[in-house]
């Protein structure tokens, strides 16, 4: 059995147990928690510490924190939280979509060994390792610079064997383009996750991306736009097909969000995403799994969703 890097360090396969493949402990822009720290709201890592403990009293082992540099990762924060949570945090290099202008011009081979370096020697000024890539793209397609990005994932995945989970629109099928680049990269696609799937219910394309061999990030829960008893359909259709050992549901949940001021000048308690789903990690554990149950699936279904696959896709085994 291989093992992961978390953010405490090696964790062995066997020790992962119940996985949500894409959430957050905190989004900003980088640097903000540093220097504009009250944006976030008080008490930051005694929320988040607080949120990951009832995930783990509920029976969730481990999270991948999906935050990118351009996302605001902050290595320490999370190392913190999951010492004191007791839930395995596995963090990620790469990018996301906010590429600044200054970057312009910089190519794929630089960000590449910029990547390998967060995954071998750790993020700089901490000994906080990177257990994933990740690269994105979004209603704007891939763009010249999200392209580098992409093929940077690439390359430093092809040194490295870390594998890749992918921002992506299913809206606009934008994976057949990513999943191009990485073909052209020579990537083994059963290492690539294309994420956010269930944001659509076409499951005309999202057996097409099965089938190039990638694994499916369902993890937009509760969700916009597509309700969330239409993703849980959508997931089950997709296992009735014979997919299910690649399906990977998780929430996209932020625990830290800048909270924004009212219009009346106030400063609200919750952020927007806490509002919108005040479960944060325990939504999929209290409403789709037994909304799943309902319609047929068995305990040793909702096991190979949220510990077989997971281990699989992460080890690689």
């Amino acid at each position: 059995m291989g093992t992961i890097t978390g953010v405490l360090g090696p964790i062995d396969g066997r020790d992962l147990g119940f996985t949500l493949m894409h959430e957050h402990v905190m989004v900003c822009a980088s640097g903000l928690r540093a220097h504009y720290p009250d944006l976030l709201g008080p008490d930051q890592e005694t929320r988040a510490v607080a949120a990951l403990r009832r995930a783990k009293e509920n029976g969730i082992d481990t999270m991948v924190d999906a935050t990118t540099f351009d996302l605001g990762r902050d290595p320490l924060l999370l190392k913190t939280v999951a010492a004191e949570s007791g839930v395995n945090l596995i963090n990620v290099t790469g990018w996301w979509l906010d590429v600044p202008r200054f970057m312009h011009g910089v190519g794929p081979n630089q960000m590449a060994r910029e990547f390998v370096r967060d995954i071998e020697e750790g993020f700089r000024g901490t000994d906080v390792k990177a257990g994933l890539l990740k690269c994105a793209a979004d209603s704007e397609g891939v763009t010249p610079m999200l392209e580098v990005m992409a093929r940077a994932v690439a390359r430093a995945h092809l040194e490295t064997g870390v594998p890749i989970m992918v921002h992506s629109f299913p809206t606009g099928q934008v994976a057949r383009r990513q999943i191009e680049i990485f073909r052209d990269e020579g990537v083994d696609l059963t290492r690539v996750k294309i994420d956010h799937s269930n944001d659509t219910t076409d499951t005309e394309y999202l057996e097409w991306i099965l089938d190039q061999g990638c694994y499916l990030g369902l993890d937009r829960y509760p969700g916009r736009n597509v309700s969330p008893h239409m993703r849980t359909l959508t997931l089950k259709r997709l296992m009735d097909m014979g997919y299910a050992d690649r399906l990977c549901p998780a929430h996209d949940c932020i625990c830290l969000h800048i909270h924004k001021e009212n219009p009346d000048g106030s400063i609200p308690e919750e952020h927007e995403f806490q509002r919108s789903n005040p479960e944060q990690y325990l939504y999929i554990k209290r409403f789709v799994i037994p909304d799943l149950l309902e319609m047929g699936a068995t305990e040793e279904d909702v096991d190979v969703l949220f510990v077989d696959n997971p281990r699989r896709f992460l080890t690689g085994d």
